[in-house]
Parts: structure tokens; sequence; C-alpha cells
């Protein structure tokens, strides 16, 4: 019998439709005072800088998003389903609880792990992380204009 251990969480990721290649994991563990996360992603597509048409590819953005849902729906807007940014406190874009650095891609591959303390992992279990293809300019609102998404995972206790 499996039991999951209440202070862990991960979120199996996996490119939708406009980077099917993307597959990793993120996990979260509450330690004092907050919760440690670590992303570990393969299969980032190369970074291509802005253009006067559009924004750059890369550094990813990257956050926790409302809805455990990661059903592509549009093949050419997928995972809408996940909801906007999770923002329980209903703060400006740039301090949602959701809102996670970019994620730099080496080669495709990228490794992370940082501390927040606004939230624990019973607060995210059913919620989703969402990738994108722009950086997160952590200013423009509601969502800091970080373009399609990429990829998705739900958030399970393991």
């Amino acid at each position: 019998m499996f039991f999951s251990d209440r202070n862990r969480a991960r979120a199996l990721v996996r490119g939708g439709p406009l980077a099917p290649e993307i597959r990793g994991e993120v996990i979260f563990k509450n330690v004092p005072e907050g919760t440690w996360v670590c992303a570990e992603i393969y299969g980032l597509p190369p970074y291509q800088p802005a253009t006067e048409e559009r924004p750059p590819i890369g550094p990813h953005g990257f956050h926790i998003h409302g809805f455990g849902n990661c059903k592509v729906g549009n093949p050419e807007d997928p995972f809408k389903a996940a909801g906007g940014h999770w923002n329980p406190e209903n703060q400006p874009h740039g301090n949602h609880a959701g809102d996670f650095p970019v994620l730099f891609s080496n080669n495709g591959y990228a490794r992370m792990c940082f501390f927040t303390n606004k939230f624990r992992v019973k607060d995210i279990i059913g919620r989703s992380v969402i990738i994108h293809e722009y950086p997160d300019d952590y200013r423009s609102q509601p969502a800091g204009n970080s373009g399609p998404r990429f990829a998705c995972g739900v958030i399970r206790y393991y």
C-alpha cells in the first residue's frame, strides 16, 4: 500500500502541441517558514533573442496556475483550462503566490531550486505548473506577458 507524504508534492510536466519535447518535474517540499521548490526540465526550445516582431523565446515564464487541468484544448493556444496565475491574496502581478523565477535553458535543460514563503504544499495540491514561451516581465497585469503555454503538470502529493 502506498502512503503519500503530505509534506511533499510534485508536478510531472509535459509539453503540449507548441513544444511537445518538454518533459520534467517540479518538486515542492515543506521546510521551516515556507516551501522549497526544485524544477528539472528537459527539451526546452533553444533561446532566440527578441526581434521587433516578437518577444524572445526563453528564458521561460514559470508559474503555478489556478486549476489542475492540463487539457490541451485549442492546440494553437493550449492549457487554457489551467486558468490564470494562482493569486490567493489578490496581489498585483509580480507578487502572486504562483509567480516563480524564469527558467533559463542550457541546451534545452533547466534545473533550479528556490525558497518561497508564499504557500505551503497543502495550498497548491490540485493546481498546475505552466511553462511559457516568453520570459515573465513581472509587471504587466494581470500575468506578465509570458506568452503561449508550452508545458503543463498537475501538482499532486507523492
